[in-house]
């Protein structure tokens, strides 16, 4: 009785804080004994792992010192962060292994190639297991466990680590998001009490504007592992096909009040092309997370809430590869210790249980070692006769006219460890010409056809309604290129040039030399806007074609179309030697072939002196960022802007526009987000700019705003009388949640129609176009037609999933409209064009509003 007493009285006394510290044995296995020698976490870091969140720099502190320490473990860096943290992988095998690192690589890769596979002993290979933790930087506690498992792996001693080193590599990633996650660990720590608090309305799990989430430029890395824009995406999936490993696991963190999810997910949202072996081998592997969780009384669930659809994923992508994906999400403490409806849910139990899955995941592939071998062996003998049996035998695929999309196509393919080659001779298919050396040829009879086939797959069919991400990512559609399918009759293998493995972004060409006159570029390839603002940046004026002219240079005459760009040497203030140069640094480093004008006169169209071209102003650009705004789309701009086209962009908190000086700008973009909390007097000083000359940016429903605040005039678009939506009367409370997600437009393909006249069109020669959208604003067609450059067409869905009702209301709906106020432009982007930094094909309407915006003649304004 008196023990029981002094309990009740410890626990009445003790701060909450004791609750969400814990010493190393409360995560380690106790069925083992620990070599000294080996540094615990602590030792290196200076506190218990849970006690504060790791920084980065603590966390590969440690990689490196048990690297140090241990004969099990090595360590390489593979790849550095925008803000220059390193990303570390650690190799973990035995010593024997070790010293044959190169033979069980070597044999690995043998198991996907079908000349090869046949002859590798899976009875003595080793499996490899991938073990990845925190791409979203404040998902933290899978980085935390990652310190767990390097030390239980190089310190635990005894037959079974002996075992498990003997048949296994384990590729250990302790953070694939360097930059969030110290993003977010400052915040967690910086907000700690000595005596913790759990209230969920403290601002320490109230994490602010942009969250830790995100990389540098505010990408979700979970959605980058296809289109591999970044560097720690490109640096990791280097690593995954330098090993191919067995299984690789993903650990996330999701909402307080849930409990603790491994796959399988939801099985009929798993994508058709992934094969039902995978599905069966992940429930396999489940059996050892559920049977480790049991053991520490910790809930979970499977089944549920993910799916396995998407192939940019962490979990997903493998599948495509003969690798096991896993998805590991655990309740967030969002800090230290947070009240939850499950009671108390401390950042150490959150680091358990992402420990104890990363030893189930290994325990279960040493288990399965030889099944996951047959399984890679027989996926790839099953593909190789899918590639051999199917109907198109390659894909060509490129824009004669612009080097730059068809370079960045070819880069991410290459990635993939795709067999590419340069087209050898010009070619006609399906009324569509392909130039030699400017497009792509892509044979389908190769190891990765599965691949292949789900970037080029157009899908409008599915099993079920509802998605996790988007519904489809068709990669021609993606980069608006044009590509056809070739069959046995219409492939030759003479159609194959070089082999393209490390694509490069070929050069432009200053033709004629040096002018006396003037200059003029294209406005067709992709890095025609960082070209342009070179040009700008120097002080020297430019001009845009809004008529068509041909003219005479040294190598002939040459027809220049809408929006080419021209730079007459009369009016200028800098020296013509310095022009010369620019336009040299724009041939070489953006690709674009610069031409020398050797008189005003043209041969045919507009005179170089015409008075329909139009004088640039440079662009001066501020976006809204902050609370309320959606922190990816101006994270996408801020890439498209600072990374590829190196132009600046300020960003101004919402909250601080009003005291703002709006002068500065002449061009300032509105993302998605809510703008209702602007004061009245902001939204008048925004109103006055506008009026005053300025260009007004707005994105998917920052329209909205416009609308209410009568800078647009759009309408939202209405169901003919007797087609308005309603949910079926047969359906009953259980079937509220699929229903209501069944009209979600989680993102989708459609067909639309470019006026390429339009300034906002300019450098696009196919009308035809795809835009993505993942919204379910509808808007009415205005009156003046001439208002509307980008438009739905009357038959939308290109691919993806769409609800039948859906469909009818976004036939023939506008995608871009302009309004006009006084001197200034309203600019609406009803779609995002700048998605994820991979929808290459629309990114220029996006530069054309920034460059030609002001251009734009005020009757082909929606007044």
């Amino acid at each position: 009785m008196k023990n029981t007493f002094t309990i009740l009285f410890l626990l009445l006394i003790l701060p909450v804080s004791a609750f969400c510290q814990a010493e190393l044995d409360y995560y380690l296995p106790d069925d083992v004994e620990y070599n000294s020698n080996i540094p615990t976490p602590a030792e290196i870091i200076g506190h218990e792992v849970g006690e504060w969140h790791i920084t980065h720099d603590k966390l590969v502190q440690y990689m490196y010192a048990v690297a140090e320490a241990s004969d099990r473990v090595t360590i390489t860096q593979f790849a550095k962060t925008y803000e220059g943290r390193p990303l570390v992988l650690l190799t973990i095998t035995s010593p024997e292994n070790h010293a044959n690192i190169d033979q069980i690589k070597q044999n690995q890769l043998a198991l996907i190639d079908t000349d090869q596979s046949g002859d590798i002993d899976i009875q003595n290979q080793p499996v490899v297991t991938y073990i990845g933790h925190s791409i979203h930087g404040n998902e933290p506690s899978g980085a935390n466990a990652s310190m767990l498992s390097a030390y239980y792996f190089a310190a635990a001693e005894g037959d079974k680590i002996d075992n498990i080193l003997d048949n296994a590599v384990i590729l250990l990633d302790p953070s694939f998001n360097p930059d969030g996650l110290t993003r977010f660990s400052t915040w967690a720590n910086m907000h700690k009490s000595i005596t913790a608090v759990s209230d969920p309305a403290d601002r320490e799990y109230n994490e602010g504007w942009p969250s830790g989430r995100t990389n540098h430029y505010w990408f979700d890395l979970n959605r980058d592992w296809m289109p591999v824009q970044h560097p720690e995406s490109r640096g990791r999936i280097a690593k995954f096909h330098e090993w191919r490993p067995n299984i690789l696991t993903d650990h996330h963190e999701m909402g307080t009040n849930s409990t603790f999810f491994f796959q399988p997910g939801i099985p009929a949202r798993t994508h058709p092309l992934t094969p039902q072996i995978n599905q069966d081998l992940t429930a396999a592997i489940a059996e050892f997370h559920a049977e480790a969780l049991n053991e520490i009384q910790s809930l979970y669930y499977t089944k549920e809430s993910f799916d396995d659809f998407y192939y940019g994923k962490g979990s997903t992508y493998p599948d495509l590869f003969g690798t096991i994906g896993i998805l590991f999400e655990q309740a967030s403490s969002r800090g230290h210790i947070q009240e939850s409806d499950h009671g108390l849910i401390t950042f150490p139990f959150t680091i358990r249980n992402q420990f104890t899955t990363a030893l189930s995941t290994v325990d279960a592939a040493v288990s399965l070692r030889e099944d996951l071998h047959e399984y890679r062996r027989s996926y790839y003998a099953g593909v190789e006769e899918e590639a051999s049996d199917a109907d198109t035998k390659a894909f060509i695929i490129g824009d004669q006219y612009d080097r730059g999309r068809n370079y960045h196509f070819a880069d991410l393919f290459s990635k993939h460890n795709i067999e590419m080659y340069e087209l050898a001779s010009d070619i006609e298919v399906d009324d569509k010409e392909f130039k030699q050396g400017k497009a792509w040829v892509i044979p389908t009879d190769q190891t990765e056809y599965k691949f292949i086939e789900a970037m080029f797959e157009t899908r409008t069919e599915f099993n079920d309604s509802l998605f996790y991400d988007v519904s489809t990512w068709t990669l021609p559609f993606a980069f608006n290129l044009p590509y056809a399918e070739l069959g046995s009759r219409q492939f030759d293998e003479d159609l194959l040039g070089s082999r393209v493995e490390n694509p490069q972004m070929p050069a432009g060409e200053m033709i004629g030399g040096e002018s006396d006159y003037a200059y003029i570029f294209a406005w067709d390839e992709y890095y025609a806007p960082r070209a342009l603002y070179r040009l700008q940046d120097k002080g020297i004026r430019t001009k845009v074609l809004t008529t068509p002219s041909t003219v005479a240079t040294p190598d002939g005459t040459k027809e220049f179309g809408y929006g080419s760009i021209l730079v007459a040497l009369g009016p200028q203030d800098v020296g013509d030697d310095e022009i010369y140069s620019v336009l040299q640094t724009i041939a070489e480093e953006d690709g674009i072939d610069v031409y020398n004008v050797t008189t005003g006169l043209a041969v045919s169209g507009v005179d170089i002196g015409s008075p329909s071209s139009e004088a640039l102003e440079k662009p001066s650009i501020a976006i809204l960022g902050g609370e309320g705004t959606s922190s990816y789309e101006v994270g996408e701009i801020w890439h498209l802007l600072d990374q590829r086209y190196k132009i600046p962009l300020t960003m101004i908190e919402k909250d601080e526009l009003g005291s703002a000086d709006l002068s500065k700008y002449n061009r300032i973009i509105m993302v998605g987000g809510g703008y209702g909390d602007l004061s009245e007097g902001t939204v008048s000083e925004i109103k006055r700019w506008v009026r005053n000359g300025g260009t007004l940016i707005l994105q998917r429903n920052a329209v909205g705003w416009g609308i209410s605040q009568n800078l647009v005039n759009l309408s939202q678009k209405e169901a003919e009388e007797g087609e308005e939506f309603e949910y079926s009367k047969d359906l009953k409370y259980a079937d509220i949640q699929n229903a209501r997600g069944a009209q979600f437009i989680g993102g989708t393909i459609f067909n639309a129609t470019l006026d390429t006249t339009h300034p906002l069109g300019y450098g696009y020669h196919n009308e035809e176009m795809h835009i993505f959208r993942s919204s379910t604003q509808f808007y009415a067609q205005p009156e003046n037609h001439f208002a509307v450059p980008l438009s739905l067409t009357d038959d939308p869905l290109a691919s993806g999933y769409i609800s039948d009702y859906n469909l009818e209301m976004v036939e023939s709906t506008p995608s871009i409209v302009v309004d006009s106020s006084g001197g200034g432009r309203i600019i609406s982007f009803v779609d995002n064009p700048n998605f994820r930094a991979f929808w290459f094909g629309t990114n220029k309407l996006f530069a054309n509003a920034l460059f030609f915006g002001n251009t734009i003649s005020r009757a082909a304004t929606n007044e």
